[in-house]
C-alpha cells in the first residue's frame, strides 16, 4: 500500500540521484512502494474523489428514473421521496453487490468514464423528473387537484436526499461493525439478533398493530349518535348493543338518508360466525327488513366499511324500500386483511347470503334479493357464487366495485373499475405481464405498462388509493346503488 506524505521531500545531494523523479511542486505526493516513484495525488486519481463510483452513478440514477415513471395517481412530494429514496436505496446495494463479486478483477479501466456518465445520468434524470411534472399535471387536471409546480420539486429532492443519506450512514456504520468484529462473530451477532427479530421483535409488532385495530374499533366516535329509529342496529329496541358495533358499524347505522333499514352485526355483537349470522337474521325481520321489496347483502370491506355513497345509491334506486345487511369479518386495515384474512370475508360473504336467500324463501312476499360488495367486499361477494349462472339464479342483481385485480365473476353483474384504481390493477403477474383491465370507465390517463415497473409503481400507488378525489382512485360514487340491474 502507498504511503501517503503530505510535504514535499528534500532535495539533498545525497538523495538527489535516487529521489529525481520527486515532485517539484508543493501539493501533496506519495512514494510506491513497487517503484520508488513519486506521485502527486491528482496522478494517481485522487482527483476522482470527487466523483462518484460508477455503480453509486447508476444506482441512484436507475432508482430515481424507475420512481419517475407514470403512476396511476397524483402524489404528495413526501409520497414521490419516499418511493425514490427507497428505490435508490435498493439499487445502491444491488450495485454494492455486484462491486463485491467483482471485486477479484481490476475493473478500474471503467474509471475513465465516471465523469461522462454521471453528466448523461444527470441529463436523463433531468429529463424524466420534467416528464413527471407533465404526468402529474395531466392527472391532476382530470381529477380537478391542483397542479404542482418547483416548490414541489424541492422537496422532493430533500426528502430523497435525506433518506437515502441516512441509508448510507446506517449501512456503512453496520459494515464498520462486521470488520472490527470479524466475518465469524458477525455473522454469529447477525444470526442472533434475525433470531430475536422473528422470535420476538414480530409477533411485538403483529401483536401491537392488532391491538391498535381493536383500540380504533372499540373507540366511540363521540360526533356519532345512537340511532333512534327502530329501523336501525345499535337502537334501543335493537338486539345489538351500539357499543358492539365497532367503528365502521357505527358509521353505517347513523348514516343518512333515513328511509333505508340498516342492519349490521359486529365482531362483538356475537362469539362466532353462524351466532353473528343468526342474529343478522333476527335483526332484519326485527326492523321489518323482511318486508320491504329489496334487500341488499353487503359485503364490507375488510376493515367492515360499508361506502355511504352505495347506500345513497341504493335509496336513490329503490327509494325507502329496501333494507342493507352487513356483517363485519375483520377490524384490519383492507390490505391487511386481504393479504391475510381474504378467507374470512369469503366465509361471511357465503354464510350471510345463504341464511337470507334461505329465510326469503319462506316468505308468502318474496323480496328482490341483491348483492353488493366494493374492494375485498366484491372478492368475497362474488366468491358466493360457483359460478355466472349460478350468480344469476339466485338473485336479482349483483354489482362490485373496485374488484381486486378484477378477479369477480362478471357475467349478469355490474362492475365499476376506474381506470385509475390500483386495486384495479395490482396483482402478482403484474410484474411480468400488463393486467387485464375489463369493464373499466377511463377517468384519467393511464400509463404504459412496463415490466416489474408498473408493480412497483402500482404498489405505491395502492397506499393512497382512497385520497383520491371523488370518481377516482378506488373511491365510487352513488352509482354503486343506482347502477344495480332489475330483477
Amino acid at each position: 500500500m502507498s504511503t501517503l506524505t503530505t510535504t514535499r521531500p528534500a532535495a539533498t545531494p545525497g538523495n538527489a540521484a535516487r529521489d529525481s523523479n520527486a515532485p517539484t511542486d508543493l501539493g501533496p505526493s506519495i512514494r510506491s512502494p513497487r517503484d520508488g516513484r513519486w506521485k502527486t495525488l491528482a496522478a494517481n486519481g485522487f482527483h476522482r474523489a470527487t466523483r462518484p463510483r460508477i455503480g453509486t452513478t447508476l444506482g441512484i440514477g436507475i432508482g430515481t428514473i424507475v420512481s419517475l415513471t407514470p403512476g396511476l395517481l397524483p402524489r404528495t412530494p413526501g409520497a414521490q421521496a419516499v418511493l425514490t429514496g427507497l428505490l435508490a436505496v435498493v439499487a445502491l446495494g444491488i450495485a454494492g453487490a455486484i462491486r463485491f463479486t467483482l471485486r477479484r478483477w481490476d475493473i478500474r479501466l471503467l474509471d475513465r468514464f465516471r465523469g461522462p456518465l454521471l453528466g448523461l445520468t444527470s441529463l436523463v434524470v433531468a429529463g424524466i423528473a420534467v416528464q413527471a411534472n407533465h404526468w402529474q399535471n395531466e392527472l391532476r387536471t382530470a381529477m380537478g387537484t391542483a397542479l404542482i409546480g418547483p416548490g414541489y420539486w424541492l422537496r422532493w429532492v430533500l426528502v430523497s436526499v435525506l433518506i437515502v443519506g441516512a441509508s448510507v450512514g446506517i449501512a456503512s456504520a453496520t459494515g464498520w461493525v462486521a470488520r472490527k468484529l470479524g466475518w465469524a462473530r458477525g455473522i454469529a451477532v447477525a444470526a442472533l439478533g434475525a433470531s430475536v427479530l422473528y422470535l420476538v421483535g414480530v409477533p411485538t409488532v403483529v401483536d401491537w398493530r392488532r391491538s391498535a385495530y381493536a383500540t380504533a374499533n372499540a373507540t366511540i366516535d363521540p360526533e356519532l349518535v345512537q340511532p333512534v329509529s327502530y329501523l336501525r342496529s345499535g337502537s334501543a329496541e335493537s338486539a345489538i348493543s351500539w357499543a358492539s358495533l365497532g367503528a365502521e358499524g357505527r358509521k353505517f347505522v347513523t348514516g343518512s338518508p333515513a328511509g333505508p333499514v340498516r342492519v349490521y352485526v359486529g365482531l362483538d355483537s356475537a362469539p362466532d360466525l353462524d351466532s353473528r349470522v343468526a342474529l343478522a337474521i333476527r335483526e332484519l325481520e326485527r326492523s321489518g327488513g323482511l318486508y320491504r321489496s329489496n334487500i341488499v347483502v353487503a359485503v364490507p370491506t375488510g376493515s367492515g366499511w360499508i361506502d355511504a355513497n352505495a347506500v345513497r345509491g341504493f335509496y336513490e334506486r329503490f327509494g325507502g324500500d329496501v333494507a342493507v345487511v352487513g356483517t363485519q369479518y375483520s377490524y384490519a386495515p383492507s390490505w391487511v386483511t386481504f393479504l391475510f384474512g381474504r378467507d374470512e370475508a369469503i366465509a361471511y360473504a357465503r354464510a350471510l347470503f345463504t341464511a337470507v336467500e334461505q329465510r326469503i324463501s319462506t316468505l308468502d312476499h318474496k323480496p328482490g334479493l341483491y348483492v353488493y360488495g366494493q374492494s375485498l367486499g366484491a372478492l368475497g361477494g362474488s366468491s358466493i357464487f360457483a359460478d355466472d349462472a349460478d350468480q344469476d339464479r339466485r338473485t336479482c342483481a349483483t354489482l362490485w366495485a373496485g374488484p381486486p385485480a378484477g378477479q369477480v365473476h362478471r357475467a349478469g353483474a355490474t362492475v365499476l373499475a376506474n381506470s385509475s384504481d390500483p386495486v384495479v390493477h395490482w396483482s402478482p403477474s403484474l410484474l411480468w405481464r400488463a393486467p387485464e383491465l375489463r369493464d373499466v370507465r377511463v377517468d384519467a390517463p393511464v400509463p404504459q405498462w412496463l415490466p416489474v415497473v408498473s408493480f412497483l409503481q402500482t404498489s405505491a400507488d395502492l397506499l393512497a388509493a382512497l385520497n383520491a378525489p371523488p370518481g377516482h382512485g378506488h373511491r365510487y360514487g352513488t352509482d354503486q346503488g343506482t347502477a344495480l340491474a332489475s330483477c
